[in-house]
């Protein structure tokens, strides 16, 4: 099915939230014998269930790698997640079974397909010193000198990731050579729908998931040590429903804001993708309205050797 020069190592299924990738990872991976790997920024907290649309019920007996594997407030990132997954993808293919990426954090996902070299940077207290005093349009032009190809554009928004940013790019620029990127060979296929639709599909999901109680577990998270302010910083959801347990916001604001903020975040991961296939990435689409998994192995039946 894959070739016989260079079989494809790893499927990829990405898209938008709210748009059924995580159904149509299992049933792929109970038809080519695959293991899934969450490209999820958020899913990796244990705790952060229903704001993160981990729906664990459905992986049934698919094994799922990368899910609640940190605390909540612990430090999580690109540089962890491409150290993690390239060893799950490692440890699958000994077991001579297929990985299947599946996630919607762009950033991740690029992170592994582009094999972007990524080292663990310390700390470092006299730089964060000398940048101090700068003011973050200094600190956005210092980093755009450091990173011309600023892969993640969010970092130029927060003063404490524009910290960070400048923190790794040094660190990045005075570390050794790293080791070759191991090789992969990803067939990529991406999950969307008309817009429209994806609006009442995100409207529909987050109704569900106040019902199943999503103002509940940001409380519990709250209560179990976790700040007001480190629960803002995971975003949408975490951020508005913190704020309305915080008083600052009244239920109906809070579900209207939180509404239009996921069908906003929807058209960044969007923007992202296109991005993606700008640079050179083979997408294969799937029309989520039509038969995707039906379509999925249809690409896959007729790709030429590579």
């Amino acid at each position: 099915m894959f070739g016989s020069q260079k079989p494809i190592n790893l499927l990829v299924i990405l898209g938008a939230t709210a748009g059924g990738k995580t159904t149509l990872a299992v049933r792929a991976a109970r038809q080519l014998d695959a293991e899934i790997i969450s490209a999820d920024s958020r899913q990796v907290y244990r705790g952060m269930d229903l704001g993160t649309g981990k729906d664990l019920a459905e992986y049934g007996e698919i094994p799922c790698h990368l899910i609640d594997i940190v605390e909540p407030g612990a430090e999580y990132n690109v540089f962890n997640f491409q150290r993690d997954c390239l060893a799950a993808i490692a440890a699958i293919h000994q077991r001579e079974k297929l990985p299947l990426l599946c996630g919607g954090t762009g950033m991740y996902l690029d992170a592994v397909l582009r094999g972007y070299r990524l080292i663990e940077v310390p700390e470092n207290r006299a730089l964060r010193a000398e940048l101090e005093p700068l003011s973050d349009h200094q600190l956005r032009l210092r980093l755009m000198q450091l990173k011309p190809q600023l892969h993640n554009r969010t970092d130029l928004d927060d003063r404490q990731r524009l910290l960070r940013a400048i923190e790794i790019a040094v660190g990045e620029q005075n570390s050794v050579d790293l080791p070759p990127f191991p090789p992969l060979h990803p067939c990529i296929f991406g999950l969307r729908w008309p817009h429209e639709v994806l609006r009442q599909r995100i409207a529909l999901r987050l109704q569900q998931r106040f019902e199943q109680g999503m103002i509940a577990e940001v409380a519990e998270l709250h209560e179990g040590g976790v700040p007001w302010a480190k629960l803002e910083f995971y975003g949408l959801e975490y951020r508005l429903i913190a704020q309305h347990l915080q008083g600052h916001l009244n239920r109906n604001d809070m579900v209207q804001q939180l509404r239009s903020a996921i069908g906003q975040f929807a058209k960044r991961q969007e923007t992202f993708f296109r991005r993606m296939e700008k640079q050179g990435m083979k997408i294969h689409w799937l029309d989520g309205q039509g038969e995707p998994f039906a379509d999925l192995c249809q690409v896959l039946q007729d790709l030429p050797n590579v």
